[in-house]
C-alpha cells in the first residue's frame, strides 16, 4: 500500500516543513522537508534540522520573548535579537516554565516552584512542599531510652548546643549562619504538607500571589488485572500488569490554593459549584438507592482542571467535571476565598462528550483577551463555539447548525479562529476561519474528503493531510487563502496498490426505524453471487466515524471489503447510533443499552440492502473488531433471523470487564446500574445463538482482556453449543502487528462466509 507521511512541523520562521515519511519501504521512517517555495520534497538531517524546527514556546504579553523547556532545562528566547539564553543547566529537569506579569520567570524543579528575576539573576525559591504530615503534639515522637541519653550528653558536652536551646525558648534567634540556621536575610517558606497523597497541578497565577495545586488520595482497595504472556523469549509464562475493571474506586483529588500575601493555605469549595448535588435521573429505576443518596445530600466528587488565568492574573477559569459524568462546568474561582461562581453549565443526562468537550480534559477553551473566554458545547445538539465576556457574563454563540466544530485554534493575534468542522457534509472536513466577533466562516480548504491541517506559525501557509474514499492520505501545500490552489506534495502508495482499481463505495443515507437519518457506505458486486449475499462491516470504538469521504483508518477491513465484492458478495458499512460527527443525539443514541439502537441500525441497513441492491436476506453475515466485534455477537444472538453467519473479533462480551473511563460514560456502573449492564452484554444472551459464529482474539489483549472470549466460551460449552469456533492468536495484542496474524484472521472469514452465505 505505502505509507503515508505524518507528523508534520514547521520550522520557527516557516520557511521549512519537516515530515516523517517511508516512500521507499524501509524498515523505518526518514526525516523528510520541504523548503523554501520548492514542493519536492527531500530527505532532511535528522540531528541537524530537528534543531530548527517551531518550539512550543510559552510567550510574554508582547510575545517578544519565549520560554521552552529542552532535554530537562529552562531556555529563552528573545525573538527580537534573536538570542537564546539558557536559564538552568541542572541534572535534575526543570518544567512548565511561565512568565509573571512582573517579567520574571517561574519554573517547576520537582515538586516545587522558583522564581528568576531577569534583571538581578536572582533565583528564588516560592514553595516548599513537604511528604508526610505535620507534626501535632500527639505525634511528636519522645524517642527511646537511649535517645533521650545522647541528647542529654550533647547538651551535657557542648556550650553551643545549650546556647541554641537558650535563643530558641526565647525567641532570639535569627537566621541560618554557618552552623545551618536561618540568616537575617532569609525568607523562611512555609511548609506545604501532602501527606500520603500525590502531588500535581501546581500552577501560579501570573501576579504571583496565587499558587494552586492538588493533592490526590490513590483509590483504596483496587484490583488490578493480568494478563498472561505465553510466548516469551524465557520460555515461562509472564504477567503483564493490566487496567482496572469498571466500577472499581476511583481517585480523590482535593484542590487547595496558596496565598503567598497572607502566607496562607486553604481548600478550593467545590461545595460551591452550582448543582454539585444533583442527583443522575436513571436513578428513579432504583428507588430504594435514590431514597438513600436523597438522604445522604453528599456533593458528587468533580475533577478540575486548571486554573486558566487570564494574561493580567485577576481571573482565573476552572474546568469542573462530576465523576458520574453528567456535568461540565465552567467556572470563576475566587482565589482569595477559595469558592466559585458560575459561568457556564452543561449538563447530560447521558453523558459530558463531543468535539473538544471530553469529560477527560480542560477541552476547547482559552482566554481572547483579559476579559472574554471560549469554549465549545453541545448546547444545540452538535458542538460549537461559544465566547463568555467574564465580567458581564453575557454569552455569544459563534457558530451554529446540524454540524461540529472539531478542533480550534486561536490566531496569534487573538482576531481570528481557525478551525476543522464538517459544516458541508458530515463525512466531509474543512478548514475554516472566523472573527472572534462572530459572523460567516470562510472556508479555506476546498478538497472534496478529508483534510488535517498544520498551520505555519506565521499562518501564511497550511500543510494539509488530505484523504479521499480510495485514496490514502498525502501531503498538500496551501497558501491560508480562501480559493488559494492545494499543490500536492507525495506520492506515496506503490506500483501494486495502484494496479488495482480500489472501488469507491456509494454513500448512502437511510433512515432508520427511530426517523434518524443514518450514513452508510455500499461495496457493489459487478457481479453479485447467485446467492446474492451480503456482508455487513461493523466499526469499532463505538464513538468513531468510518462513513465518510476520506481514506478510512480500518484500511485493511477497506481492502477486504473489495475482495468481498470481488467475490460477488455486497457489503455495506454503517455509521449506526453512537458513532461520531453526528451531534449529541446520535453519540449518546446507546446510553444504558450498548447493543440497542446501534445493533437495529445494522438490521435496518440490511432492509436497505434487500431493498436497493436486491441482496437476498436469507444470505447476510457480519464482521467486526473491539465494538465491532461486540455489535457482532449481539446480532448473532438478538437478530438470529437477520444474520446466518458473523466474525467476532477482540469482542467485548461482558462490559462489566471493560474499563472504567469509557464504560462508565456510557452504563454508569455495574453496582448502581446494573440493568444497563445485563441488557448490553452478550454473554447474558448467549443462549440464542443459531448461525454460525467464528471469534478471533489475541492472547495478549491488554483492552479487551483474553478472558472475555474465554468466558463466553465457556458459556458456549455449557450450553452444548456447537456452531461455533474460536481462533486465538498468541503474540497479539488488541491491534494485530503480525502479517501473519492478519493473513490467518481474514481467511477464516472468507471461509466462514464462503461455507455459509453461498452454500
Amino acid at each position: 500500500m505505502g505509507t503515508a507521511p505524518s507528523n508534520f512541523r514547521w520550522t520557527a520562521d516557516s520557511k521549512t516543513l519537516y515530515f516523517n515519511w517511508n516512500p521507499d519501504n524501509k524498515a523505518k521512517e526518514d526525516l523528510y522537508k520541504i523548503a523554501g517555495t520548492s514542493t519536492k520534497p527531500v530527505k532532511a538531517v535528522e540531528k541537524e534540522d530537528e534543531k530548527l524546527l517551531a518550539l512550543n514556546y510559552v510567550y510574554n504579553k508582547d510575545q517578544s520573548a519565549g520560554l521552552v523547556e529542552k532535554n530537562g532545562d529552562i531556555y529563552l528566547q528573545n525573538f527580537k535579537t534573536k538570542k537564546e539564553t539558557r536559564l538552568t543547566n541542572t541534572l535534575e529537569r526543570e518544567s512548565n516554565p511561565v512568565f509573571l506579569v512582573n517579567g520574571n520567570v517561574v519554573y517547576q524543579l520537582g515538586d516545587n516552584l522558583f522564581e528568576i528575576n531577569l534583571k538581578s539573576a536572582e533565583t528564588i525559591q516560592l514553595t516548599n512542599f513537604v511528604k508526610g504530615k505535620k507534626a501535632g503534639k500527639a505525634e511528636t515522637k519522645s524517642g527511646t531510652e537511649q535517645d533521650k541519653w545522647l541528647k542529654a550528653e550533647q547538651t551535657a558536652l557542648f556550650d553551643i548546643i545549650k546556647k541554641r536551646n537558650a535563643e530558641s525558648r526565647t525567641g532570639t534567634r535569627g537566621g541560618r549562619g554557618r552552623f545551618g540556621a536561618l540568616s537575617a536575610d532569609s525568607k523562611s517558606l512555609k511548609e506545604l504538607y501532602t501527606e500520603d497523597k500525590f502531588l500535581n497541578g501546581v500552577i501560579i497565577s501570573p501576579d504571583g500571589r496565587y499558587i494552586t495545586y492538588k493533592l490526590t488520595t490513590p483509590a483504596p482497595n483496587n484490583h488490578n488485572t493480568i494478563v498472561p504472556n505465553y510466548v516469551t523469549a524465557s520460555g515461562y509464562t509472564e504477567d503483564i500488569p493490566g487496567r482496572t475493571k469498571v466500577g472499581e474506586n476511583e481517585n480523590y483529588s482535593q484542590g487547595f490554593i496558596y496565598d503567598t500575601q497572607r502566607d496562607t493555605v486553604y481548600a478550593i469549595q467545590t461545595s460551591s459549584i452550582p448543582g454539585i448535588k444533583d442527583l443522575p435521573d436513571y436513578l428513579k429505576d432504583y428507588p430504594k438507592e435514590l431514597d438513600t443518596l436523597k438522604k445522604k445530600n453528599a456533593d458528587r466528587p468533580v475533577n478540575l482542571f486548571g486554573p486558566l488565568w487570564n494574561e493580567n492574573g485577576t481571573t482565573g477559569i476552572v474546568i469542573a467535571t462530576s465523576q458520574d459524568n453528567k456535568d461540565r462546568w465552567i467556572l470563576k474561582l475566587e482565589a482569595s476565598t477559595g469558592k466559585f461562581s458560575l459561568v457556564d453549565r452543561q449538563r447530560d443526562e447521558a453523558w459530558i462528550g463531543g468535539p473538544g468537550i471530553s469529560g477527560f480534559y480542560q477541552g476547547n477553551t482559552g482566554w481572547m483577551d483579559n476579559n472574554r473566554f471560549y469554549y465549545q458545547s453541545e448546547a444545540t445538539g452538535y458542538s460549537h463555539l461559544y465566547v463568555v465576556n467574564i465580567s458581564t457574563g453575557a454569552k455569544k454563540q459563534l457558530t451554529s447548525g446540524k454540524w461540529e466544530v472539531q478542533s480550534v485554534q486561536l490566531s496569534i493575534d487573538k482576531n481570528t479562529f481557525y478551525f476543522k468542522a464538517n459544516k458541508e457534509h458530515p463525512g466531509i472536513t474543512n478548514f475554516f476561519k472566523m472573527s472572534v466577533d462572530g459572523g460567516q466562516p470562510i472556508q479555506i480548504t476546498t478538497m472534496k474528503g478529508l483534510n488535517d491541517i498544520t498551520l505555519s506559525p506565521d499562518e501564511k501557509y497550511l500543510a494539509i493531510s488530505y484523504s479521499y474514499l480510495n485514496k490514502p492520505g498525502e501531503l498538500y501545500l496551501q497558501p491560508n487563502k480562501a480559493g488559494a490552489k492545494a499543490i500536492k506534495v507525495t506520492a506515496s502508495t506503490t506500483t501494486e496498490f495502484n494496479s488495482y482499481k480500489w472501488r469507491e463505495p456509494d454513500m448512502v443515507t437511510f433512515k432508520n426505524r427511530y426517523g434518524a437519518d443514518v450514513y452508510a457506505r455500499v461495496y457493489k458486486s459487478e457481479k453479485p453471487h447467485p446467492n446474492h449475499p451480503a456482508v455487513v462491516f461493523v466499526h469499532g470504538a463505538g464513538y468513531l466515524q468510518n462513513v465518510h469521504f476520506g481514506w478510512s483508518t480500518y484500511f485493511r477491513e477497506f481492502m477486504f471489503n473489495n475482495l468481498l465484492a470481488d467475490n460477488g458478495y455486497t457489503v455495506i458499512d454503517i455509521d449506526y447510533t453512537g458513532s461520531s460527527g453526528y451531534g449529541r443525539d446520535h453519540r449518546t443514541g446507546i446510553y444504558r443499552h450498548m447493543g440497542g439502537k446501534d445493533l437495529t441500525d445494522q438490521v435496518d441497513g440490511v432492509k436497505l440492502l434487500v431493498q436497493k441492491y436486491g441482496v437476498n436476506p436469507k444470505h447476510v453475515g457480519l464482521y467486526g473488531g473491539s465494538y465491532g466485534g461486540f455489535i457482532t455477537l449481539m446480532a448473532m444472538f438478538n437478530e438470529s433471523d437477520v444474520f446466518a453467519s458473523g466474525a467476532a473479533l477482540r469482542s467485548v462480551t461482558d462490559w462489566a470487564h471493560y474499563n472504567h473511563g469509557y464504560t462508565s460514560n456510557i452504563l454508569n456502573e455495574p453496582f448502581n446500574d446494573p440493568i444497563a449492564y445485563k441488557r448490553s452484554s452478550p454473554i447474558y444472551f448467549a443462549d440464542k445463538l443459531k448461525g454460525n459464529l467464528l471469534m478471533a482474539h489475541g492472547m495478549v489483549d491488554v483492552n479487551v482482556h483474553f478472558q472475555d472470549i474465554v468466558r463466553i466460551s465457556q458459556r458456549f460449552i455449557e450450553l452444548g453449543k456447537d456452531n461455533w469456533e474460536l481462533a486465538v492468536y498468541p503474540v497479539e495484542d488488541h491491534g494485530f502487528l503480525e502479517p501473519s496474524s492478519w493473513t490467518d484472521e481474514y481467511k477464516r472469514i472468507l471461509k466462514l462466509y464462503e461455507n455459509t452465505l453461498k452454500k
